[in-house]
């Protein structure tokens, strides 16, 4: 039983940690992508190691680890609680004014910049918050409960357990990273040092979601080439291959392979980055199934349509170059069934209906998982992330702390 006279501190940590620039860099090379996200990583070592837990530290990267040892004498698995620290690149996270709207009584939230509007239509969330508090910015940044949140949650859940010895847990690792926002949480991080068998990522949305199933996804880059001259003498010698990518582009299918035509389990093709000149233009995709097959159908399709389009330009050139990103963790997480088995069983005690359903993205815990670390993963309570209108509410927090306690005392006792 959760101590209904606990005082959560999720709420006042995520405040302090939102005021944090973190706001990651999808065009950088260095790792992290930007320095700043070093600050709050460092402020947060220092703040458990402060809670109690001795082996807390910012490694070279700016990973944040630490453990909050066993209290039993049963042998129980090391489990991990994992959130990221970065914002997204899509909106500012500079200055960020949260700001609570108590006792929610419904309708659209108007915020005070910007013109920006939280609509029900947009967000039907809403409709279940009633009474609720609400956390949103003044709509000039976004607010960062994308993963801020988490990091706090998993602070507070931490707090907890040190401050009620009586409850019963196994080694407790937390680990907060950088840059998944960009796609490269899991680039540096050190497994071996982490020290979990398996992990959770606390990163969801709506209370109950849990997440063990994920896009496949792979990125592919176009470079097309062509000839550039003087513009007054170029009659028969340029080869803009900005409109070698145009013609490429508009060749496209108008339905059924883009994002903002698909939905549930169909995958999608996007180009999220056209950039270029006369002599080389480069275009940027992301390319997401759940079947992870389907990812080369995709990316056939796209390399046969670039021949084509160059083919129309003599003397034009194209490269073409697949990277391959992350695949659908269902895969793994399949083969160790207990991991969401316990997590479900935490949510149910909690009265909390579980809500399975795909993520069409990814998270740290694709990777995570073909790397060793089988990790699903649980709500966290954001909302409309990377823009101007993200929120979350103040009781979905609070649940979010109590479903990582009973999910770590569920450990324990299966054990």
């Amino acid at each position: 039983m959760f101590d209904s006279n606990y005082k959560f501190t999720c709420v006042d940590r995520f405040l302090k940690y939102v005021k944090y620039d973190t706001q990651s860099d999808e065009e950088s090379t260095s790792f992290p992508s930007t320095e700043k996200q070093k600050i709050l990583s460092k402020e947060l070592a220092e703040e458990l190691k402060k809670l109690g837990l001795e082996d807390a530290h910012m490694d070279e990267w700016g990973y944040v680890m630490g453990t909050l040892p066993s209290n039993t004498n049963k042998k129980v698995d090391p489990i991990a609680f994992i959130a990221h620290l970065d914002t997204s690149p899509a909106v500012s996270g500079l200055n960020v004014n949260p700001i609570i709207r108590k006792n929610y009584q419904g309708g659209d939230i108007k915020l005070e910049n910007g013109g920006w509007i939280i609509s029900v239509d947009d967000n039907p969330e809403l409709k279940n918050m009633i009474g609720f508090d609400i956390i949103t910015t003044d709509g000039s940044t976004l607010l960062g409960a994308d993963n801020k949140a988490g990091v706090a949650e998993i602070v507070d859940a931490v707090n907890y357990f040190l401050t009620h010895p009586e409850i019963k847990h196994g080694d407790i690792k937390v680990c907060f990273t950088p840059d998944e926002e960009v796609g490269r949480g899991t680039e540096k991080i050190d497994l071996k040092k982490l020290g979990a068998k398996y992990a959770y990522t606390i990163d969801g949305s709506s209370r109950g979601e849990l997440e063990t199933e994920t896009f496949s996804a792979d990125a592919v880059v176009i470079k097309f080439f062509g000839k550039n001259i003087h513009p007054g003498y170029a009659k028969n010698i340029m080869i803009n291959s900005v409109k070698v990518a145009a013609l490429f582009i508009d060749s496209l299918p108008k339905d059924g392979l883009s994002p903002e035509t698909t939905e549930g389990r169909e995958g999608y093709v996007h180009c999220g980055s056209f950039n270029g000149n006369e002599e080389l233009t480069t275009l940027k995709f992301i390319i997401r199934d759940f079947d992870a097959h389907k990812l080369k159908e995709y990316e056939d399709f796209l390399k046969k349509l670039a021949e084509e389009t160059v083919a129309k330009f003599p003397g034009a050139k194209m490269e073409f170059q697949v990277i391959e990103q992350y695949r659908n963790m269902k895969e793994i997480l399949d083969k160790h069934p207990h991991v969401t088995q316990y997590a479900v069983e935490a949510m149910e005690r909690l009265g909390i209906k579980p809500i399975m359903h795909p993520i069409r993205g990814g998270t740290d815990g694709s990777r995570l998982s073909f790397m060793g670390l089988p990790t699903p993963n649980i709500f966290a309570g954001e909302h409309s992330f990377h823009s101007q209108l993200e929120w979350v509410a103040v009781q979905d927090m609070e649940m979010a702390v109590k479903t990582i306690v009973e999910v770590a005392k569920i450990w324990e006792e299966k054990s």
